[in-house]
């Protein structure tokens, strides 16, 4: 039985607004942490995502981050520019492979903005049960795993 109908959506019942919306408000919460620490938000999200998703190429990170790859090929250059990433180019097998390593400073400037949203959302969900927060990420971990494994275009299978 399908959940939505031309009756029932609307956007305070839509989960994909909820959710972008959620991420919009988030992210203008954010601002100033990154702003304070002299990064973006992007940049700090392909930091993220070699530190704690075990990205190790443009292209993942593209992939983590639903970018095109040269979009970020641009933001690893800059990331290089500021000490926050170094290019390996001696992979072994494949010169024309590049792995990406996190430098020291790297690594510093992505766990200080990550304690400081870590701060941020805790204040946020301070008044919410732990079992609201573990549910409610399971659930958005499902719809994730449910949207990137389904049918291309959102076409309905």
């Amino acid at each position: 039985m399908a959940h939505y109908s031309e009756h029932n959506f609307t956007p305070e019942n839509s989960i994909g607004y909820l959710v972008r919306r959620s991420e919009q408000l988030g992210t203008i919460a954010l601002e100033p942490i990154f702003s304070r620490a002299g990064i973006t938000k992007t940049q700090w999200s392909a930091l993220v995502s070699l530190h704690f998703n075990g990205a190790q190429s443009c292209a993942e990170i593209a992939r983590d981050l639903c970018h095109d790859k040269g979009a970020i090929t641009r933001l690893v250059d800059t990331l290089e520019e500021r000490d926050w990433v170094r290019r390996d180019r001696e992979s072994g097998e494949d010169r024309r492979v590049i792995r990406l390593i996190l430098t020291e400073a790297g690594e510093q400037i992505a766990c200080a903005v990550r304690d400081e949203v870590v701060q941020l959302w805790n204040h946020w969900l301070k008044d919410w049960d732990a079992a609201d927060v573990d549910r409610l990420t399971e659930l958005l971990r499902r719809l994730r795993d449910t949207i990137q494994n389904g049918p291309e275009q959102g076409t309905p299978a």
